[in-house]
């Protein structure tokens, strides 16, 4: 198990997207230098297929500005509305279908084979983990949510 302190779940919203607090959090982490290796490859767009570069595209900005800006300081909600005001603003429902998206990536679509490769690498084999969500989720020691 990988229990990461200070590493919030990606469920956790800001404002109204998941997994943007959990993305501040690995930026904070890794800079105070107490991320884990595994956890940093992760880190920022260079992986177009990664969660933080997918969050960066959809909020349109890049990973890097938007690393100076959370290290400037400033809670989350501060740094989330200087995304909305710097990249592509972003309308409720826009935000909805991003929440849908991202908590269920890996439920029956192109990232499943990934998925339960991920899993039996974790040694999580026979947990009902449906999203990668439910596997970071689990991984790092949190029960497994029955509900969005």
């Amino acid at each position: 198990m990988a229990h990461v302190p200070g590493l919030r779940s990606p469920y956790e919203k800001v404002g109204r997207l998941v997994y943007f607090g959990r993305m501040l959090d690995k930026i904070r982490l890794l800079a105070a230098g107490q991320l884990p290796a595994e956890y940093a490859a992760n880190v920022g767009d260079s992986n177009a297929l990664v969660f933080d570069a997918r969050a960066c595209r959809f909020l349109g900005v890049a990973h890097a500005e938007l690393t100076a800006r959370t290290l400037a300081g400033g809670t989350d909600e501060e740094i989330l509305a200087w995304a909305h005001a710097h990249g592509t603003p972003r309308s409720d429902e826009e935000c909805t279908m991003w929440n849908a998206y991202l908590s269920k990536l890996g439920w029956r679509d192109e990232v499943t084979p990934r998925l339960r490769m991920r899993q039996r690498e974790y040694g999580l084999e026979g947990l009902p983990i449906e999203t990668y969500f439910d596997l970071f989720d689990v991984d790092e020691g949190r029960p497994l949510r029955t509900a969005p």
